[in-house]
């Protein structure tokens, strides 16, 4: 897998570059300066301006260019900032330089009219459309949802899936998803812009509400509906109320939370709840 190979360059400050340039697929340097370069697409599709405070250094024998300082790489509407971006390239059989690998390090910023990432280092490849941000805390921000993670986060452009691992946490409004993994699955709007239509959770799921928290090992989020569905060892906990069950769902437009049934035959559990009653004062 891209990602597990990726993972394993991170001693090697391999950085990153995101959405939008899975597009790319050939790629010729136009023009190389000390502040900027434009690296064209294939016919008349717009070019990609590298600009960079202390330069563009190109090393042949790498066959990589390099952007220093304050670096910033734009295409359309996507802009990827960096301390640090690096282009490798190879040669076609038709003699030609294609890019095939784009890199950025140091307070990354990648910038679309649809979503934000943050991190401190990561790569996208190319070939795959397989992009992957690193760091610290990276972070994916759209118009309804963010989205972090401890260990790193992951963009498929042809699938159109986002991944975060290690504690990730995705948070709307006074809602959050917390999990081991989660995965969002993208769709596009009517205007052609993509949004999150549904999450999957998967490890030590946490769902927190202004009245509740829900617990599974495994959950699924329909972000359209606000409906998320529990498995596994589940435990709805409101006060001192809990309910545990096998099967759970969190509605988050209505605030309601109810345990499901589900075939007690195989799972070997049933339905339980826990009722606290309220204690009363020594004046009753």
């Amino acid at each position: 897998m891209i990602a597990s190979g990726i993972r394993n360059w991170r001693g090697s400050g391999v950085g990153l570059i995101f959405w939008g340039f899975v597009l790319i697929a050939a790629l010729s340097i136009a023009v190389v300066s000390p502040a900027s370069a434009q690296l064209k697409v294939d016919g008349n599709s717009d070019p990609v301006t590298v600009e960079a405070d202390n330069g563009i250094e190109w090393v042949s024998d790498q066959k990589m260019y390099i952007a220093r300082g304050n670096a910033k790489a734009t295409r359309g509407e996507i802009s990827v900032a960096g301390e640090t971006l690096t282009a490798l390239y190879r040669e076609t059989e038709a003699s030609e330089t294609e890019i095939y690998r784009l890199e950025a390090l140091g307070s990354v910023i990648i910038a679309s009219p649809e979503r934000t990432a943050y991190g401190d280092r990561a790569v996208y490849d190319l070939d795959q459309a397989v992009a992957v941000v690193l760091g610290k805390s990276p972070r994916m921000v759209t118009a309804e949802q963010t989205i972090t993670a401890s260990e790193s986060l992951e963009y498929w452009e042809k699938r159109r899936i986002a991944v975060a691992r290690g504690d990730a946490v995705a948070s709307q409004g006074d809602r959050e998803i917390r999990a081991d993994a989660l995965t969002a699955f993208f769709e596009p709007k009517r205007d052609g812009t993509l949004e999150v239509v549904r999450m999957d959770a998967v490890g030590g799921v946490v769902i927190t509400t202004p009245r509740e928290v829900a617990r599974g090992d495994e959950g699924v989020y329909n972000v359209r509906k606000g409906i998320a569905t529990l498995s596994g060892d589940v435990k709805i906990t409101r006060g001192e109320t809990q309910l545990n069950g096998s099967l759970a769902e969190v509605n988050f437009n209505t605030g309601i939370s109810r345990l499901l049934s589900s075939d007690t035959s195989k799972s070997g559990k049933r339905v339980r709840g826990l009722f606290t009653p309220k204690k009363k004062s020594k004046r009753e």
